[in-house]
Formats: C-alpha cells, sequence, structure tokens
C-alpha cells in the first residue's frame, strides 16, 4: 500500500510499508507476531517469525545469493533460504561491496534562475555578504591546552546583562591543537577553527591559546586573519596564566559587545540560507518520512538558489551512483568518487569499513547495513542538481546541493557543516539524539511518532505523522521548510533552549 493509504489503527492492509515495486521486502510499520496476515500489494501472505518495527520482512521465498531489495536497489544477498513472510535482518542478510557503472552527467546543468517571489528572513548582514542567523560572540580555543580557560570566560558572562541583538559568549574547548603532525592534521584543524572564527553567526571572536602548543595563534591573525575584523588574539603565557587571560579577555568582549550593540537583523533573501543535512541515530523509519521530508525542504531551498549541504561520506556509500548521475558537471562527479575512495584509504589504515558505520541502535531499529542506511540517508538531499563536492570545513560558495566530505559521527561533521558556513542545521532521527552546535541552531526532525512523544524536550518536528498516515512527505517537507525560516529569524529550537553546544573536530592524524 502506499504511505497516503495508511491508517493509524494496524490492520492486514496497513501494517506493513511496501516502497518501491522492484521490492521483494516490505517494512513493519508496527510490530507483527508471528502468524500475523498482512495484504501488500493485493497479496496476501502471513509471517513466519516476529518482525519489529521498523525491520524488513520478506514478500516472497528468496533464495541463498539472491539480491534483497528496498528503494529499489539492491541492499544485500541472502546468506541462507529466506522464507516468504519471514524477518530479514543481519541474521540472514551477507554484506558485499557493489560496483556501479556509473551515469555521468553528458552536458552541464546550468544553474537554476532564482524566482520572482523570493521567500524572506531576518537575519545579520555580514561585511564578506554572508549572512548570520544568530549573533555570538565566539571565544576560540586553539588547542586542549587553553579550553578550560575558554569555558571560564563563557561562564564568566552567564547571568550578566547583555545587548538585546547578541544571544551570547559562547566557547569552542576540544582535545586538539597539541600532540599532533604539523601536516594535514593541523592544517584541517585549523581550517575548522577558522571556519568558526570567521562564520556569520560570530559577530565577534577570541582565539585564545596557551602559547606553546602545535597550533600557534599566529596562523589565525594577520595575514591569515580569517576575518577582517573584531578578531582578537591571546595566550595564557602572555596573559598572566588562567586568571589573568580570562580577566583580559573579559575587557576585549565589553569592547566588542559595544560595539556590535547597534547591529540589528534586516529582511534578506532565504537564498542566503546554507543548509547542513545530517542524520544520527537512524532507523528504518528516517528513510521514509524524515529524511524524504528533509529532501523536499533541500529540493526548495536548492530552487531558490540557497546551498543545502549534505555530508557524511561513510553514509552515502552504496548510494553515490545515485548521486554521479545528478552531478552537474563530470568534475562534481569525479570529485564526489574522489572523497569516497579517499575515505576507503583513510578507513584502510585502521582495518575498518564503510559497514562498520552502522551502530547498534541503528540495527536494531531496523537498518541491516551500510547501503540500506546509505540509500535512506541521501533522501535528506531530495532530488536536485548535485552542484560541488568539497572537503571537510571547507567554505561553502556554490548556490544548490552541495555535499561535504565528512565522518558519518555526528559531532565532527557538524563541526564541518559549521566550519564550511551552514547558518542553520537540519538533523534527522530515528533512536533520538540529544545533539547541538554553540553558534549554529539544530533542528530536529523525529521519524517515527513514539521516539518523538518520548523526546519531547529535544525534538523539534514529529515525520512520524507520515507513517501514522496523518500526513504526507511534501506536507512535513514544507513544514520544516517554514520552521526554517522562522529559526534563521530567531525562532530558538529545542537544542538552543535546552543550551546543547558541543563540537568535536575531526582528528585524522596520530597522538604524538
Amino acid at each position: 500500500m502506499s504511505l497516503l493509504e495508511i491508517q493509524k489503527l494496524p490492520t492486514a492492509e496497513n501494517s506493513a510499508i511496501h516502497l518501491h515495486p522492484s521490492d521483494n521486502v516490505a517494512i513493519a510499520r508496527v510490530p507483527l507476531n508471528a502468524g500475523q496476515t498482512l495484504r501488500v500489494e493485493g497479496h496476501e501472505l502471513q509471517t513466519t517469525t516476529p518482525v519489529p518495527a521498523g525491520h524488513k520482512l520478506a514478500l516472497s521465498a528468496i533464495s541463498t545469493g539472491e539480491f534483497i531489495y528496498r528503494y529499489g536497489q539492491r541492499i544485500g544477498r541472502a546468506s541462507k533460504p529466506i522464507a516468504k513472510g519471514e524477518h530479514i535482518h543481519v541474521h540472514n542478510v551477507s554484506f558485499e561491496e557493489l560496483s556501479f557503472d556509473y551515469e555521468y552527467p553528458v552536458e552541464e546543468v546550468p544553474f537554476p534562475a532564482p524566482p520572482a517571489n523570493m521567500p524572506t528572513f531576518m537575519g545579520f548582514q555580514r561585511e564578506d555578504g554572508r549572512v548570520g542567523t544568530r549573533n555570538f560572540v565566539a571565544v576560540v580555543a586553539a588547542s586542549n591546552c587553553a579550553s578550560f580557560a575558554a569555558q571560564l570566560i563563557e561562564q564568566s558572562f552567564k547571568g550578566e546583562a547583555l545587548p538585546g541583538n547578541v544571544d551570547g559568549v559562547v566557547a569552542f574547548p576540544h582535545g586538539e591543537g597539541c600532540g599532533m603532525t604539523s601536516g594535514d592534521d593541523a592544517t584541517q584543524l585549523r581550517r575548522t577553527l577558522s571556519g568558526v572564527l570567521s562564520h556569520p553567526n560570530v559577530a565577534a571572536a577570541i582565539i585564545l591559546g596557551l602559547g606553546c602548543e602545535v597550533n600557534q595563534i599566529d596562523h589565525y591573525l594577520g595575514k591569515n586573519a580569517p576575518r577582517t575584523s573584531r578578531l582578537v588574539g591571546m595566550t595564557l603565557q602572555g596573559s598572566g596564566g588562567t586568571r589573568g587571560a580570562v580577566e583580559a579577555a573579559r575587557r576585549e568582549i565589553k569592547a566588542m559587545l559595544e560595539q556590535i550593540a547597534g547591529e540589528t537583523r534586516t529582511e534578506v533573501p532565504a537564498s542566503k540560507l546554507v543548509l547542513g543535512l545530517n542524520c544520527g541515530g537512524s532507523d528504518s523509519f528516517s528513510g521514509i518520512t524524515a529524511n524524504p521530508a528533509l529532501g523536499i525542504t533541500s529540493e526548495m531551498l536548492a530552487a531558490l538558489g540557497g546551498s543545502p549541504v549534505l555530508a557524511e561520506t561513510t553514509e552515502i556509500f552504496g548510494a553515490e551512483h545515485l548521486l554521479v548521475r545528478r552531478a552537474r558537471n563530470r568534475q562534481v562527479a569525479d570529485d564526489l568518487l574522489g572523497w569516497i575512495a579517499a575515505y576507503k584509504k583513510y578507513l584502510r589504515q585502521f582495518g575498518g569499513s564503510f559497514d562498520d558505520n552502522p551502530s547498534p541502535g541503528n540495527k536494531e531499529g531496523g537498518l541491516t547495513n551500510i547501503v540500506e542506511k546509505s540509500l535512506g540517508a541521501v533522501a535528506k538531499a531530495g532530488n536536485s542538481t548535485l552542484t560541488a563536492a568539497i572537503g571537510y570545513a571547507e567554505r561553502i560558495t556554490t548556490p544548490g546541493f552541495n555535499f561535504m566530505n565528512t565522518p558519518g559521527y555526528d559531532p565532527p561533521s557538524l563541526a564541518g557543516l559549521a566550519a564550511g558556513g551552514c547558518n542553520l542545521i537540519v538533523f534527522t532521527t530515528g533512536r533520538g539524539s540529544a545533539i547541538g552546535f554553540p553558534t549554529v541552531p539544530v533542528i530536529k526532525v523525529a521519524s517515527n511518532t513514539p521516539m518523538f512523544r518520548r523526546m519531547p524536550d529535544n525534538m523539534d518536528i514529529n515525520a512520524g505523522t507520515i507513517a501514522d498516515g496523518d500526513r504526507t512527505v511534501q506536507q512535513v517537507g514544507k513544514e520544516i521548510f517554514d520552521l526554517m525560516l522562522r529559526v534563521a529569524s530567531g525562532e530558538r529550537t529545542k537544542a538552543e533552549v535546552l543550551g546543547h553546544h558541543e563540537f568535536v573536530p575531526w582528528r585524522i592524524g596520530p597522538v604524538l
């Protein structure tokens, strides 16, 4: 049956979801008992085993070695004979890396012309042409050695009256910056911290070091400065220690607050939105409800000339052929495949595989392997043309649907998206996630109603209503889009209200 026909109360007709005509599996909408009768696409069958909600069951007998299809795509092979109506999961599915005959773009796809009636939001115009959705003062630690002092600086402003247009003074503590190589690892950290310092949601910033670490603050000052105004560098060793650095930083920040007190939000086009797309704690419903709904939002934004940015390289593996055929030109397609090849090389250093990605929670939620997870994850980007594929924490400059090379691990993925300039992030989740970011609002979209009800303080939107039969994918996508504009104009997300501001840069090198 189609999602539009699903009713709330489980019946033989609506207890399983068939996603694509060629699929030989259906997804249990509700927990199914052994011997339960189902009618799927006019065919009657009985479950032979219990099937948890979100998990797969066979619509026909599947022989050992035969492919299993979901979303009209291969997700693995049967590792043993599977009976009609049997539960399908890790116990009877084998994983294999698939090879694809990529459909490369033949001609370059032009960028879409922006519409005459452009939606708007109220944002902070920046000198480099970008627009902020928030107005923070950031205190960024150059290394772990300065992280405690950065946190003390943030804490010292708690309870103090700030100008009404300032969202707060926030610290960026982390565990990197020293005991690391001076090559690619340090370069990536500096690119990440530079992106944080120059972010459009940051009105002014301090880069704070100990003084003797590998990641010297000089990399962020002078000709290397990531921003042209309101950036101050200082070290604990040069400021009299921890207390001296806190006092010096407070003086600098108070002067900054006086400078930015007069800044106000102005009406700006929605094309100025750079929207990070991330998922975490995914379940089988993520690829049915929350991710496709966010895909509608992404398509709407890309059509306006905004930039939705898909991330998590580990979670496009097995679905990359779908993105290659949508690339703007051959170079973009090659860039995307280049990031996947580089990630494979990175994993081989540690004896890892892309299929190590699905977590125990992902599997409990019905996702059998990384291919199945990826096919649902890429739905966050909708069906827009892929206009660019860039490296971790690189500046996002291309309108339309972008891809950024990040890990699937949520904290460093969000850090890369934010450092690249995302001024808003939408995060879909099936198992439940509580992550946020210091200076970028994060909207949480629940894939299923039970989890939304269990975690009401963390979830902003319930996409589970799609599986419940209450709303369509298009309706929830429009709801996300409308909330996105309101949040961009200042409405606070659940993560902001709770005070979540996790920050974890992606470390790729050895510890020395």
